[in-house]
């Protein structure tokens, strides 16, 4: 057991380094990897916008990380070849956890137990329907909360045009913003001197909206969207 707690603190503390020094570490990716880092960078966004088990990947900073490198002369990465191709994998990534949340969602409220109870799945169909524009853009720019929306939408059964439309909007939205950030900005000597921190707000305005939420819940403030969903109950 010890050895055990040993190499997983060993895992945090090697994955928030590679966080907060994301330019070192992607910087150490292209030059070994040259123009495969393209599928690196794929299959990072799409496991963190797939997978709704592991939300905790850094997207928002890896974009902009990845637009600085593409800006330097040296680079081998193209910047409108990384929009295209982290948007693709933003879209795919979506669209799985949306189909996963779709065929698990009716199964893991079937049974109508204590805690999945079959009407918390129509309240969460009810506020797709009603909020899930809004929800699918929104939340790309939230970290964890990018991943579990599309996988929610499914299990609320939300109309897959619809998803679809918002999906390929938000990941459009986001690479492109992250992107150009790091192009245009991310290799100004400001910038590149205080890197770690200019990740570090990146984190800290990404997860904003989390926070606010969770003040007004414990100040005891009602969203208007509760009551709509009870109306819809």
């Amino acid at each position: 057991m010890p050895e055990i707690l040993s190499a997983f603190a060993d895992f945090i503390l090697d994955f928030i380094d590679f966080i907060i020094h994301i330019d070192v570490h992607l910087t150490e990716i292209v030059g070994n990897y040259g123009w495969q880092t393209y599928l690196i960078l794929f299959i990072i966004v799409f496991w963190e916008t797939g997978v709704v088990i592991w939300p905790f990947l850094p997207g928002d900073s890896l974009l902009f990380a990845a637009g600085s490198i593409s800006a330097l002369d040296s680079s081998p990465l193209d910047p409108w070849l990384l929009f295209f191709i982290l948007s693709a994998a933003a879209i795919l990534g979506d669209t799985v956890n949306y189909w996963a949340g779709r065929w698990a969602g009716p199964r893991a409220f079937k049974g109508d137990g204590r805690f999945l109870k079959k009407k918390y799945l129509d309240k969460t169909r009810f506020f797709y329907e009603k909020y899930g524009a809004r929800t699918i853009i929104i939340a790309r720019f939230v970290p964890i909360v990018r991943t579990f929306a599309p996988f929610v939408a499914g299990v609320g059964q939300m109309r897959y045009r619809r998803f679809l439309t918002y999906n390929l909007v938000g990941a459009l939205l986001w690479n492109c913003l992250f992107i150009s950030a790091g192009y245009f900005f991310g290799n100004l000597n400001l910038v590149k001197n205080n890197f770690s921190l200019v990740i570090l707000a990146i984190i800290f305005l990404s997860c904003l909206p989390m926070i606010i939420e969770y003040i007004r819940l414990k100040t005891g403030r009602t969203d208007s969207s509760n009551k709509i969903l009870d109306k819809g109950a």
